[in-house]
């Protein structure tokens, strides 16, 4: 029980830096596609949750300490303002875990000053699926696994 329990918490914690790490997590594992899924999806919600609520004070943080002054129009900049724009944040949610990464997404969605109920729920309805569709990619192809090993 205790050993299937760190399993878990070792996929979760995978996915709350970059959500990919979480499945690949979950093949070396040997868990099951479906407890991978969840636990990944978990692992980004832990750091959406975190990151929303203290998304203010960390973006002052990191720019008190910060030696250069950030660049208003660099390439990532411009490209996430074009999906706002465009998309808004069911545009960001889904983007978040293969291009944001479960830690940038959720800055960006309180930068834009996107409330918190929605960050919450869009974000939640996107790490679900891209939760099943990599879990299920990672653990079903075989030399997805060859590779991982």
């Amino acid at each position: 029980m205790k050993s299937l329990l760190l399993k878990y918490l070792s996929v979760a914690l995978a996915s709350t830096l970059k959500f990919f790490g979480g499945p690949i997590t979950g093949v070396i594992l040997k868990l099951s596609w479906l407890e991978t899924a969840i636990f990944s999806a978990v692992g980004m919600m832990f750091s959406v949750v975190l990151l929303t609520y203290a998304g203010k004070g960390v973006q002052e943080l990191v720019k008190k300490y910060k030696k250069t002054p950030s660049k208003k129009f660099s390439r990532s900049n411009r490209m996430a303002v074009k999906i706002w724009k465009k998309f808004g944040i069911i545009g960001i949610a889904f983007l978040t875990p293969p291009l944001f990464t479960p830690l940038f997404g959720p800055l960006l969605a309180v930068a834009f000053r996107v409330p918190r109920t929605s960050i919450f729920l869009w974000m939640t309805i996107s790490a679900i699926i891209w939760g099943l569709a990599i879990s299920y990619i990672a653990h079903k192809m075989t030399f997805v696994q060859e590779w991982i090993r």
